[in-house]
């Protein structure tokens, strides 16, 4: 493939649940199918004691592999272990999770009979794998060059390590987006020549993990984003684990079995929750069924709309606070909003659409976008902007968080307020607090409370090497700078002095080093290598099967063997015999035994070989 040259810019949705990826080609996007035929892939990876798989083959067999099915990386991803967020989850999820240095979180799985440790940057670099061969396959070209979704309001933190899970995954993040901005470029290119003039558009976006909402004016090709809001820890997962719940205390009730403990049993429950909240938004009743839940006990229970509505309502009210938020920070009433659009998987629950639709006074929504598909469609054109083969859109993006640095009193000094247009670059001045003082000692933050430590600690350093002076006379000039990715770096430069000094820092705490980076794309390449020989060992299994059962058939059709002799028969029976006798046995075996026996087979020289070669 990478003797074909090397193929476009591609744009991926790395979701909570489910990823995406799309191209510009022929004039347009196309989302790209999957192996599968499937134009969305699950983000789930799981291990065994003989291969590792990604996407629907890791979903497919997670009921009986729990604990080495990994999913929700991305709520994982550059957050802490000791966040509040991560512990609540910690309860939920079957996989083992630890703390690991810097409180970062570890998750432990068992491959191939060894205890593996991997951070979710590389749990999300192997679904970006899987997606960036899935555009190569389609293209037949080599893909280096990616635009990457992420959520709106995802902080600092949680942006850099989606860029190192791109490193890790051998591809050159060009740009990080925010998933409404992505979907709204979708909306803009899909209503153009339709809808003319100004218009101000909400972009509702939820999802299966994380919920955002963007609030933008779009005239002809010009995309601003006039603010954003949202949470990074809400989505259809959160109602299925309701659900889970519920039907937990269902069958402790029926069957006084407390089913909780029994990570097997959640998962395939779970995974019933999630087909019954699909088929509540077309349907008023349906039923859940799992044979044998636990302990041999078919659990059947019929559920109604309503009834999952009760449970989830107040998460279902929760997704207007940030509406409301929006709202006021872009100083626009809801009756300016000239379009709300639906985007993500979850906005098909009938009950969020309306508490929304009465939210903006039985206005119309707008379902005009494929909901799964809006964010990857967004993502892809604008990849094929940044490379250079579309010219007609101009995108301005926002910070999502306010940022800046702690000052006397533990008081948080803002440089950047949250919703400024980004990129950007903002200024201030200054000084030290006592008499003599030669260094300070600077601290980032962002977020929105008055107080640094109910903020988020980006990063710290200490500015120094300068004379002694009276408390407020060295004059330090501290730069903030926010690329178009939404990723921040800080500069201080010390004046009043001949020489000045220049320090920048990027947010450390937490992060992958570039050794640990380097060692996990080194891992990549080890798992891409033993993928290729399982996949080589899996096709050579399959073609020794095929080649002894057409055998087998042959011999039993009585016109094409009726020239041959007994002795020949009973020779070429024996061999296919014995070949399908090993193979039950050998499963595991590798290509190069699979290969051997196929040469032993195919030595068996008669007339009837020639039908099956």
């Amino acid at each position: 493939m990478a003797g074909k040259g090397e193929g476009p810019a591609i744009g991926i949705d790395l979701g909570t649940t489910y990823s995406c990826v799309g191209v510009w080609q022929h004039g347009r996007v196309e989302i790209i199918t999957n192996d599968l035929g499937s134009r969305t892939t699950p983000s789930i990876v799981a291990f065994t004691d003989t291969e590792r798989l990604i996407g629907a083959a890791a979903k497919n067999q997670d009921s009986i592999n729990p604990a080495n099915t990994i999913f929700d990386a991305k709520r994982l991803i550059g957050r802490r272990f000791s966040d509040l967020s991560v512990q609540s989850d910690l309860k939920l999820w079957p996989f083992n999770v630890i703390p690991g240095p810097a409180d970062k979180p570890i998750i432990v799985v068992n491959y191939k009979g060894e205890q593996k440790q991997l951070a979710a940057e590389e749990i999300s670099s192997m679904v970006l794998v899987k997606m960036r061969e899935t555009a190569e396959a389609f293209l037949g070209r080599t893909i280096k060059n990616a635009v990457v979704t992420v959520p709106a309001y995802f902080n600092d933190s949680q942006r850099q390590a989606t860029k190192d899970a791109g490193v890790i995954a051998g591809l050159n993040v060009i740009r990080i987006i925010n998933e409404p901005t992505a979907a709204a470029i979708a909306y803009g290119l899909d209503s153009r020549g339709t809808r003319a003039g100004v218009r101000n558009v909400l972009i509702f976006d939820l999802g299966g993990g994380t919920f955002d909402v963007s609030l933008l004016t779009i005239d002809e090709g010009n995309i601003e984003v006039k603010a954003t809001a949202g949470d990074t820890h809400l989505g259809g997962e959160d109602f299925d684990n309701r659900l889970v719940d519920h039907f937990v205390q269902e069958f402790n009730r029926k069957h006084k079995k407390d089913i909780s403990g029994n990570p097997r049993a959640l998962k395939r429950l779970k995974t019933a929750c999630e087909r019954v909240k699909r088929l509540l938004s077309c349907t008023a009743q349906t039923t859940l069924g799992v044979d044998c839940l636990f302990e041999g006990i078919d659990f059947f229970f019929t559920v109604t709309r309503a009834r999952f509505e009760e449970l989830n309502m107040d998460l279902f009210r929760n997704c207007l606070e940030p509406v409301e938020h929006c709202l006021r920070d872009a100083k626009m009433d809801k009756t300016m909003v000239h379009e709300v659009v639906l985007v993500g998987g979850s906005t098909r629950i009938p009950k969020v659409q309306q508490i929304l639709q009465d939210f903006f006074h039985g206005k119309e929504l707008c379902k005009s976008i494929n909901q799964d598909e809006a964010v990857a469609y967004g993502a892809a054109a604008l990849a094929a902007i940044m490379d250079g083969r579309v010219h007609e859109m101009v995108l301005l993006d926002v910070t999502p968080l306010s940022l800046g640095v702690e000052v006397t009193g533990g008081i948080m000094n803002v440089l950047i307020p949250r919703n400024t247009p980004i990129p950007t670059k903002k200024e201030g001045i200054f000084s030290t607090q006592n008499d003599n003082q030669t260094s300070v000692f600077v601290r980032v933050f962002e977020g929105e409370r008055t107080k640094t430590k109910d903020n988020n600690l980006l990063g710290e350093f200490t500015s120094s090497s300068f004379p002694p002076a009276r408390r407020g006379v060295p004059e330090i000039k501290e730069c903030f700078e926010m690329d178009a990715n939404g990723i921040l770096n800080v500069s201080a430069e010390v004046l009043n002095t001949g020489e000045k000094q220049k320090i920048t820092i990027t947010n450390d705490k937490g992060r992958l080093s570039k050794d640990e980076i380097e060692r996990m794309v080194r891992e990549a390449e080890r798992y891409k290598v033993e993928d290729e020989e399982n996949k080589k060992k899996v096709e050579a299994k399959i073609a020794l099967e095929n080649y002894a059962y057409d055998i087998r058939n042959t011999l039993m059709d009585e016109k094409n063997n009726s020239t041959l002799t007994e002795v020949d028969k009973k020779k070429i029976q024996d061999a296919v015999v014995n070949t399908i006798y090993w193979l039950d046995r050998n499963q595991l075996a590798e290509a190069q035994d699979f290969e051997e026996k196929m040469k032993e087979l195919k030595s068996v020289r008669s007339p009837i070989t020639a039908n099956v070669y």
